[in-house]
């Protein structure tokens, strides 16, 4: 896809899961690519740039722009992806307060960061692709994830208003919804349901499976293709979108 070739991208959670097919497809696409997450090891095996920094803080959301403009230019993709599941969550009338204050941190404060740090640069070249990762959550909550599901939904006002505030000056922004996906995340869910249930976290993924018409849970690289579109010059028609990546199901 020739529409990001050598466009800078900056792309969040990029170490595992969604973000590290998604580094991988841009970069085979000819985008130039830094990748931020919190794990240098998991970065490194990336063979791209990369910077290691937590985007729950301003601090580490400067950093990884600063970082990007300094090594590689002005950011014209921006891949908002990482965040931090559900699995350490509680019915609402249980939940801890300091899970939720650190899920809204790191999955809506720190994007409303990175994505303020970055527009005014977007504006001035009168260019940007903005993609956040949300979650099918973000329209059907989980239960016992009030944190994640507001988070989530939270995510999509933040889209939108970055699309409502960039249409003019060239930049779009869009989401994609996955529903279950195989990753690490998704793998730290299927083991703590499989506690609580005492069951085996293979019968938790059979269950998911089988929530989806195909039978299996997408793969990472089939939400990254969107991601890609999107990230693209071709997406230009498209804005202030919630796009679902769960192999035909609405959930």
């Amino acid at each position: 896809m020739a529409g990001v070739e050598g466009r800078v991208a900056l792309v969040t959670g990029a170490g595992r899961g969604i973000g590290k097919a998604t580094t991988e497809l841009l970069t085979a696409r000819g985008a130039r690519v830094m990748a931020i997450a919190r794990s240098e090891a998991e970065l490194a095996a990336l063979g791209v740039e990369y910077t290691v920094a937590d985007l729950g803080t301003l601090e580490g959301c400067t950093l990884a722009v600063e970082e990007t403009a300094g090594r590689l230019g002005p950011v014209e993709i921006f891949v908002c992806n990482h965040g931090i599941g559900s699995a350490h969550e509680k019915v609402i009338w249980e939940q801890d307060p300091d899970v939720w204050y650190e899920s809204m941190r790191i999955n809506l404060d720190g994007p409303f960061h990175m994505s303020r740090l970055l527009m005014p640069g977007m504006v001035e070249q009168s260019y940007g692709r903005m993609v956040y990762t949300s979650s099918t959550a973000a329209r059907f909550a989980e239960a016992a994830g009030s944190a994640y599901n507001c988070s989530k939904t939270g995510l999509l006002g933040l889209m939108w208003s970055v699309a409502q505030d960039g249409g003019a000056y060239g930049i779009t922004s869009n989401a994609v919804l996955p529903g279950w996906v195989r990753t690490e995340m998704a793998e730290r869910s299927a083991r703590a349901e499989a506690r609580d249930r005492g069951i085996s976290p293979e019968e938790i993924w059979k269950e998911r499976n089988a929530m989806y018409l195909p039978g299996r849970v997408a793969e990472p690289r089939e939400v990254a293709e969107m991601i890609a579109f999107l990230a693209s010059e071709e997406s230009s028609g498209v804005s202030g979108q919630a796009i679902t990546v769960a192999l035909g199901n609405a959930a």
